[in-house]
């Protein structure tokens, strides 16, 4: 999102990973922002942890698909926050230990400000992953991930091949990243031992 508060807090409460940091929240309140699909399922699996799940979209309509709006509608510790964006996370700090205790959203229709109170923040407003610089040499998809052959981590160039959350749009976690960095590198290694 690109607020100040959003990188200070990155890791004391702040998160881009329900499935990685929601335990930490169990029996707790926490928000998420998002309108898409990602957002709507990482809401569904917060609610199965925490005791109230805040979305917060900017719009008064969810981008997810109908079967996840269902989900997400029929989940009762989930609480929308339509037309709103988030304008700060606040916290408090004791010591070296950081803790977010709050966000502070704006609705943007009326400016109104309010502050809602919270032990945790999820960001799920989608990723666009750091692949400009191939961007005309190696082939990628309409959002620039890396499209790579099925069952491998070849791209379209010989002997360029792509590994983690460059090609990986499903999972983005850390333990496929190493799958696959695996896996180029014993391609890679193929790939040489068979040229001259």
């Amino acid at each position: 999102m690109g607020l100040p508060s959003e990188k200070e807090y990155n890791g004391y409460g702040v998160s881009a990973c329900a499935t990685c940091d929601g335990y930490f929240y169990r029996g707790k309140t926490v928000a998420l922002v998002g309108g898409g699909d990602t957002a709507a399922e990482e809401a569904s699996y917060l609610a199965n942890l925490a005791d109230k799940v805040y979305l917060i979209h900017r719009r008064d309509e969810l981008r997810a698909s109908k079967a996840m709006q269902k989900r997400v509608f029929k989940t009762e510790n989930i609480e929308m926050v339509w037309d709103s964006v988030p304008k700060e996370i606040i916290g408090k700090q004791e010591g070296f230990s950081k803790a977010v205790t709050g966000v502070i959203v704006e609705n943007v229709k009326t400016g109104k400000q309010k502050t809602i109170d919270i032990d945790g923040f999820f960001v799920a407003i989608g990723h666009k992953p750091n692949s400009s610089l191939f961007e005309g040499k190696l082939k990628m998809d309409e959002t620039g991930y890396l499209i790579t052959a099925p069952d491998s981590t070849a791209t379209n160039v010989e002997g360029v091949f792509a590994a983690g959350d460059i090609q990986d749009k499903t999972y983005r976690q850390a333990v496929t990243a190493a799958g696959t960095g695996c896996m180029a590198a014993l391609e890679a290694e193929r790939f040489l031992a068979d040229q001259d």
